[in-house]
Parts: structure tokens; C-alpha cells; sequence
């Protein structure tokens, strides 16, 4: 007689979104490939109006963000890390102390606070409103109007083809627009050419793209669909030209930031508003809409839909190195042996170095990429490829994977890059310099370009200190043991103790 088996238990996710206007909490139960939503929160923070003229964001935003994280914590308590993600967009992006606020708030979550790209906001943004919409044939235009940054999307089904992030926002609006609290038709107009300047940028491109569906996200635009309904403006869920056109002049007669309260406006949001509806006037204009409906899908959403696909075949972030690898057109032997034996050397200390299988990948990805710098210059290839690891856009990382990423590949040769490890966030840097020490030495195993991977060696740790013992097949390979003997001198100039056996190599 068979049994049936047990029903599997869900896996418990959340996700916390440190956008400039508002921060979002969602914890949500993984139901096969579906989300069903266990806890719910939004709060203003307004954290982008916290940032003075030299972007330096002051202590009375962060104490307000802090506030709120703290409302939030119990939430998300006993959630592993693997299955949250905390991130930070354009406010966090912007700020020149973002660390200090960062570091606060990660040991009041007790997790870690990526900030993201506003690319990567993008395609996370577009994942979350594509899996709350019908997935109908024809591509999408989707609007995210958010506190310090608008978000610009065109895909199909749940792939983006265009993604944009342009520095405009309610709240960064208000402060440079609307600081004094006065609404007038000059300066609602300011503002809305101030996005027209923006979405210049884009407007050719995305018109060239086309779409049949524009769709608007998040709390400006929810606020906009809800007020002209409640005017009776425009069916529920749906901003029309004519109705935003009635929304506009409606804003300008109040006069007045403190004065402006609608049907279908929440009073938090109310100072705000006005800005908010001056850049998605713009979007109109600049676009040509005559229509936008609103979907509940954003940003907390595409991200817990993105930690479901993490460390799978679809993981982004593995089509993301295999474009970089194409692009750069790097050796794939060679990175691929060289993946190999530091995945190797990595199995072997992982425990003596307390290293999770989180951060297995980063050896993996920085080996496999370790020479695209080449593509540049063979001089310097290291920091060549740290640059372009650091400054471009690689959908699915967040700012500091990408760091990370570039770091390793600056430090896999010649001298050890202490002063790029010492700015790393200092959490970091003890788990970034083992990594680095890894990859060295899966690199210079590998110097002669071999068929196949180096991997029968043993490695081990005593604290900071290595020991590697080399089979017998290579021991007497003088090339090798004369870049290893290098390598033992740039380690020790480092502050790092590297030993090998055989006693042929100097120690």
C-alpha cells in the first residue's frame, strides 16, 4: 500500500524595499512558483527629503527610517538569509553617508542592505508588475514613479528589453520645486519640463520600441488612478489624458502644499502629490499616452519573484556573466579551470574559514571572469576588468555583489589590492581577502593555460594562515614553483602567511 507523501512545507520569504519616499516590508509563503502574501506594510519615510544640497543625508531621516525598520523586524525574525532581501534604491544611491545609515540599520535587522542599480531597480520593478498582470501577447510600457527616481520598462511576458532609471522623483521634486509649499501653474510647469529634460534621454528609443500596453506602478500612480476615479474622471484603476489634465488643474488651485486633500488621497502622501503628477504629466506628454491603467506589482514584489529563481538555471545573474563572457570574449577553458580549482580550494577550507555556500558562487563568477580586462589592454588587464565589473550594469547583482565581483578580479594578480579591500564595507573585507587569497591561487595553478583544471591538491587553514601541498605530478615544475615562491612574497607583504609543500619552494 502506498503512502502519500507529506505536503511540502512552504518556504517562508520577505523582502524589504528602502525606496526614497516610502519603505515596504512583504514576507510571503513560496507556493510552488507562486507568492501567497503573509504580511503586508508600507510606511512614509521620506528619506530622500533627509538629503541636504551635498546629498549628505541628515540624522532625523535616518532616525525615521530607523523607526520604521524597527516596526518591522519582528516580521521578518527567523527569516534566513537566504530568503530575504533588503534593498536600497535611489535616496541610498545618492546619499554620500549612506554607510553610516546602512551599517545602523543592518545591525538593527541583522541583515545585510544591498543597494541596487537603478537598472537592476528597473528590472525588478517590471518582474513584479509583469507577474501581477495577465500574461497577454504585446509589449508593455511600465512607469514606476518612486520618491527619488522613475523607473522606465518595455517587455514582453517576463522579459524587459529596455530598462531605464532617470533621476526624477516626488520627493526630490517637492524639495527642488515645491520647497516653500507654494503650488502655481510656473512652477508646476518647471517641474514638468525638468522631466521632459529627463525622459529626452529615452523618448526616441522607447518610442522606436513601441508598446500596446502602458502601465503605471507603485504609490504615485495608485494615488493619481484613485483620485480620478473618485472624481469620476476615468473608470477605477485607469489615468486618462483628460482626467490627469482635470488632476493638474484641480493641484494648482489649492495653492498650497498643506491644502491639498482628494477623494482617494491618503494624507501622507498629500505633500508629495503634486510632484509626483507633474513628472507622470510629463510621461504623457512624452510619450503620447492618452490612457495607463494601474498595476499592484512593484519593486517588493520582483524581488521576492527574483530570490525564487536565484541559484536556479534561471537565475539572471548566470545569463548576466555568460553575456559579459561573450562580450569580452574571454578563454572559456581557462576560466572555466580556473572556476574549478578555486571551487576546489574553497571545499577544502569552507569549514576553518566558516565560508557559506551563499558566497560559493562570487569565487566561481570573479574566476570566470577574471580576464575579461583583456579586452582592453593585457597591461593592467586586472584593473581593467575590475572597472568594468564595478561601473556596468549586470542585471540580477546588487551594487555590492557587483563590488565584490570587482574587487576579486583586481586582486586575482601581482601585488595584493589592499586598498581597494579596505574600501569594502568593513563587514566584508575579512570574507573578501580569504575569497581574493582563493582565487591567487586557483590563478597561478593554472599560469600554463592546461587542458584540464588543476584540482588534485590539498589545502588547508589555521586561522589566516594557508598550507598548500602540491600532488606529486607537479612538484617539480619549476615555473610553477617559482610563481608560487611570487606568490608567497605578495601574500607576506600583504600580511598573509601562504606555505607550500614541497620544501623545493622557499618559504
Amino acid at each position: 500500500m502506498s503512502r502519500t507523501p507529506a505536503p511540502q512545507q512552504p518556504r517562508r520569504l520577505a523582502a524589504i524595499d528602502l525606496g526614497s519616499n516610502s519603505f515596504h516590508l512583504l514576507v510571503a509563503n513560496q507556493v510552488d512558483d507562486d507568492l501567497q502574501v503573509v504580511a503586508k506594510q508600507g510606511e512614509k519615510v521620506q528619506l530622500a527629503a533627509g538629503l541636504d544640497d551635498d546629498d549628505t543625508l541628515n540624522e532625523a531621516a535616518m532616525q525615521r527610517a530607523l523607526a520604521c525598520l524597527e516596526r518591522f523586524a519582528p516580521f521578518v525574525e527567523g527569516i534566513p538569509s537566504h530568503a530575504m532581501r533588503v534593498v536600497g534604491t535611489n535616496a541610498l544611491r545618492a546619499a554620500t553617508n549612506s554607510r553610516d545609515f546602512i551599517e545602523r540599520a543592518e545591525a538593527l535587522l541583522g541583515h545585510e542592505i544591498e543597494v541596487i542599480g537603478g537598472r537592476e531597480e528597473a528590472r525588478l520593478i517590471y518582474l513584479g508588475a509583469a507577474h501581477a498582470l495577465a500574461d497577454v501577447h504585446g509589449k508593455r510600457l511600465i512607469v514606476d514613479i518612486g520618491g527619488g527616481s522613475t523607473e522606465f520598462i518595455i517587455g514582453e511576458h517576463f522579459v524587459p528589453e529596455a530598462l531605464e532609471s532617470l533621476h526624477m522623483g516626488c520627493v526630490a521634486y517637492t524639495r527642488r520645486f515645491f520647497d516653500d509649499g507654494e503650488i502655481n501653474e510656473k512652477r508646476f510647469r518647471q517641474a514638468e519640463l525638468a522631466a521632459l529634460s529627463e525622459l529626452a534621454n529615452i523618448r526616441r528609443h522607447y518610442l522606436s520600441l513601441g508598446w500596446s500596453d502602458p502601465i503605471g506602478s507603485s504609490g504615485t500612480i495608485k494615488a493619481a488612478a484613485a483620485v480620478i476615479a473618485g472624481a469620476g474622471d476615468a473608470p477605477e484603476g485607469t489615468i486618462t489624458r483628460e482626467g490627469l489634465w482635470q488632476l493638474r488643474k484641480r493641484l494648482i488651485k489649492c495653492k498650497q502644499l498643506d491644502k491639498v486633500a482628494m477623494d482617494g488621497l491618503k494624507a501622507d502622501r498629500a505633500r508629495v502629490f503634486p510632484a509626483g503628477v507633474a513628472i507622470l504629466w510629463a510621461v504623457f506628454e512624452a510619450f503620447g499616452l492618452e490612457h495607463m491603467r494601474y498595476a499592484d506589482g512593484a519593486l517588493r514584489e520582483g524581488v521576492l519573484y527574483d530570490l525564487i529563481g536565484r541559484n536556479s538555471a534561471e537565475d539572471p545573474r548566470l545569463q548576466t556573466l555568460a553575456g559579459q563572457a561573450r562580450r569580452y570574449a574571454t578563454d572559456t577553458r581557462q576560466a572555466t579551470n580556473v572556476a574549478a580549482t578555486a571551487t576546489a580550494a574553497f571545499d577544502q577550507v569552507r569549514d576553518a574559514w566558516q565560508l557559506s555556500d551563499e558566497i560559493r558562487p562570487f569565487l566561481a563568477w570573479a574566476a570566470e571572469l577574471h580576464e575579461i580586462g583583456l579586452a582592453v589592454s593585457h597591461s593592467q588587464f586586472h584593473r581593467h576588468g575590475a572597472y568594468l565589473l564595478e561601473n556596468g550594469d549586470l542585471p540580477g547583482f546588487s551594487r555590492p555583489e557587483q563590488q565584490l565581483l570587482a574587487f576579486l578580479v583586481r586582486a586575482h594578480r601581482r601585488k595584493f589590492a589592499v586598498k581597494e579591500l579596505e574600501a569594502l564595507p568593513s563587514p566584508a573585507q575579512p570574507r573578501a581577502a580569504r575569497l581574493a587569497r582563493l582565487l591567487r591561487l586557483a590563478v597561478v595553478l593554472n599560469h600554463s593555460r592546461p587542458e584540464q583544471p588543476i584540482t588534485d591538491f590539498q589545502l588547508s587553514a589555521d586561522g589566516d594562515d594557508l598550507l598548500l601541498v602540491l600532488p606529486e605530478a607537479l612538484a617539480d615544475q619549476s615555473l610553477l614553483l617559482n610563481d608560487l615562491q611570487q606568490e608567497i612574497d605578495y601574500q607576506r607583504a600583504a600580511g598573509y602567511k601562504l606555505a607550500v609543500d614541497p620544501v623545493t619552494v622557499e618559504i
